[in-house]
């Protein structure tokens, strides 16, 4: 069975980079279109555009609450917050790009009482300082990526390989964001948090099959792939699993982490395809042409 895997990679794995490269090129296309529609590569909450977050500790039916809420309130997103055992629901959390005081007014207006800090909390947030600190952490994410690729390329250095980490990383991103998109998410400051972290997710096993391929002596190219990709698979894998459980734990009661573990576990899903196609096709490619010279 490994013969008749080794064999087929052989001979199609130039082949199979049209997959990831089909995944790009649409990831491309549409982050364009996406942007000429909404001015922007993302959709983001009132933590980076400004607006108010409002926390009613009632039961409450958020159906009928964003109908009322909808041309009432501007750009409304509603998310109920639940008991963990008993998935009974505690709060609803209601952002919107209004202010505050008018938020308040339109709640108290549905509820039929008055709103205190007994009952409620409100947070409203300037959309000036919104967009300065959105940014700032896209700045942050811009340096971190180029101190990436530059820590990459001063590891290997050597052209093809490291631009081929680097290149599976950047995929990495740019397909979660498309993803986050499509399922409609909107990002806040723990989701560009997120994407942060996922640049270091998605170059560890890059590193770890670059780094075995170029470096290892002994054994056969594939001997050297296989190798790294049991390894490889075993860390992703268990990362898989590790922050699928933490989601599972945190959805019903913690919105921000459970946007940064969607993210994370959309992003390691990419990486196993931008790793072990992408970079795996280049660096074969790469060895196999160095060879015949």
């Amino acid at each position: 069975m490994k013969e008749k895997i080794v064999a087929f990679h052989d001979k199609y794995y130039k082949f199979l980079l049209a997959i990831p490269i089909s995944f790009l090129l649409f990831s491309f296309i549409y982050i364009g279109f996406f942007y000429y529609k909404n001015n922007d590569i993302m959709y983001k909450d009132i933590s980076l555009t400004g607006g108010t977050s409002a926390i009613i500790y009632e039961k409450i039916n958020s159906n009928e609450l964003k109908q009322f809420l909808f041309d009432k309130l501007e750009d409304v997103s509603i998310k109920e917050i639940s008991d963990l055992v008993t998935q009974e629901q505690k709060a609803v959390i209601i952002e919107t790009r209004s202010s505050a005081e008018e938020t308040k007014d339109v709640l108290e207006e549905y509820l039929g009482h008055k709103l205190t800090e007994e009952n409620s909390s409100f947070e409203f947030t300037g959309s000036s300082l919104s967009e300065s600190f959105y940014k700032q952490l896209l700045l942050a994410m811009v340096f971190a990526f180029v101190f990436m690729a530059i820590v990459i390329f001063i590891m290997f250095r050597i052209f093809v390989p490291s631009a081929a980490v680097v290149l599976s990383a950047f995929a990495d991103i740019l397909m979660t964001l498309v993803a986050v998109n499509l399922f409609g998410m909107k990002i806040s400051t723990a989701g560009i948090v997120a994407f942060l972290m996922l640049i270091g997710y998605s170059v560890d096993t890059d590193i770890l099959l670059t780094n075995r391929v170029l470096k290892r002596k002994e054994g056969s190219l594939n001997h050297k792939i296989f190798g790294a990709f049991k390894t490889g698979m075993t860390m992703t894998l268990t990362a898989i699993a590790a922050v699928g459980v933490a989601l599972f734990i945190v959805k019903s009661f913690s919105v921000v982490l459970t946007q940064i573990f969607s993210i994370l576990i959309i992003g390691l899903l990419f990486d196993i395809l931008n790793t072990w196609v992408t970079n795996v096709s280049i660096i074969k490619w790469y060895v196999e042409e160095k060879e015949k010279k």
